[in-house]
């Protein structure tokens, strides 16, 4: 029963949308679009990100240490330099953990961070091969490990500096070991160690600078089709989702109401004397009006709840999961608030919403679904307005008998 409504499920509306992806999560009931977030190296790190810097750090200096620990197999190096590993890499996690909980570590930014921590790397293998000269062997590889790690976040200019650096760390290193040993052999090895290492390095940084510029190029690729989908996901004037949003999600929920069984109701919402409300302030009043609206209903919806603008001032919600008393007293609470907002005082009369909402019958059509909720927010028009009045489900194999056609008598 449609009440002489247009059929709103029409060929224009590309219903169901095969194409649409769907996410129902809390963002779902945010009053408008999250902002977009900075790229990567600006900011403050989410938890997860962190994680995962530290995870890639201790794998890192485990593969190193591992190698360390060949060489003491080996007889190579004396255990000393095991014990000075394990002190530099507890005090480092000791400092770099205590600088995390400080206002002012959370306001730097990652790639300084990453900086930070790979500088320190460099200059803890700086120390170990002045402790033992043997472990050259494992610097080149290492350093360049090190580099790789922070190459997509850490500009390439720091990183030329960091090399620079870490050449005349190892200078000095050459230059200690020759003033203490005097060992003409070892000065002729290190010192080709220094210029493979004076070569390679910045050549390295060069060339991971071109994959640095790719990532950053795709990072923005992304990060656009990211925005453009959320764009064709949200209506331009009051901020939630649209119509092809809505329906679509509509359409993905009865799908999965009928696989599991979960229940999942359906409220129309419409405010009341809209014309009325665009004569007295305009249409960029009513526009305001509509802003506030979805804003107040979408604060009181939950975080899996979805909210959108069918059209003109009409507005569906989505209620997965959820049975009908849980449903009808949220549209209840959103209608109280309407009802009570304190609106712009050009209005001579109050702004309130007709609400209906009904429970999905497992089997039933989108269409009859939606008719039912259209029903009793008519019901709820027709009744006087300002009020939510629920349309009680009706099993599908009682509604064929109760009327032929398969619809419910009301």
């Amino acid at each position: 029963m449609f009440f002489g409504r247009k059929n709103p499920f029409s060929a224009t509306d590309a219903f169901p949308l095969s194409d649409a992806v769907m996410e129902f999560d809390e963002s779902s009931s945010a009053a408008v679009r999250p902002a977009r977030r900075a790229l990567d190296g600006v900011g403050e790190r989410p938890a997860p990100g962190a994680v995962r810097d530290w995870r890639a750090a201790g794998s890192l200096i485990a593969l190193y240490a591992a190698a360390l620990a060949g060489f003491w197999a080996l007889g190579m190096v004396e255990a000393d330099v095991l014990v000075a590993l394990l002190a530099m890499v507890a005090a480092g996690a000791a400092v770099f953990g205590a600088a995390s909980r400080t206002e002012w570590m959370r306001k730097m930014r990652h790639r300084h961070i990453k900086l930070a921590g790979v500088a320190t790397a460099l200059g803890a293998m700086m120390v170990l091969c002045y402790l033992a000269p043997v472990t050259q062997i494992l610097l080149t590889p290492f350093a360049f490990v090190a580099v790789a790690y922070g190459v997509f976040i850490v500009p390439r200019r720091a990183l030329l500096a960091l090399s620079a650096g870490v050449l005349a760390a190892y200078a000095l290193v050459v230059a200690l070991h020759h003033a203490q040993q005097h060992n003409a052999a070892l000065l002729r090895l290190e010192v080709l160690h220094l210029i493979a290492l004076a070569v390679s390095l910045p050549a390295f940084v060069v060339l991971l600078g071109k994959v640095q510029s790719l990532y950053r190029s795709l990072h923005h690729a992304s990060r656009k089709i990211k925005n453009i989908q959320e764009d064709a996901q949200r209506d331009p004037l009051v901020g939630c989702f649209n119509r092809r949003y809505v329906l679509a999600a509509l359409e993905e929920q009865k799908q999965l109401a009928d696989e599991s069984g979960i229940p999942l109701c359906l409220a129309v919402l419409d405010l009341d004397h809209f014309k009325r409300i665009n004569d007295e302030l305009g249409h960029l009043g009513g526009d305001e009006v509509l802003r506030n609206f979805a804003r107040i209903a979408q604060q009181g919806v939950r975080g899996g709840d979805v909210f959108g603008r069918y059209g003109g001032e009409e507005f569906l919600m989505i209620f997965p999961g959820t049975s009908l008393l849980p449903a009808l007293n949220t549209c209840e609470r959103i209608r109280a608030q309407v009802e009570t907002y304190a609106w712009t005082g050009l209005l001579r009369g109050r702004v309130t919403v007709s609400i209906g909402v009904t429970q999905y019958v497992l089997g039933e059509s989108v269409l009859e679904f939606f008719s039912r909720a259209d029903t009793a927010m008519y019901m709820a028009k027709e009744g006087g307005r300002n009020q939510v009045v629920v349309e009680e489900p009706v099993a599908r194999c009682d509604s064929m008998l109760a009327d032929p056609s398969g619809y419910a008598a009301l």
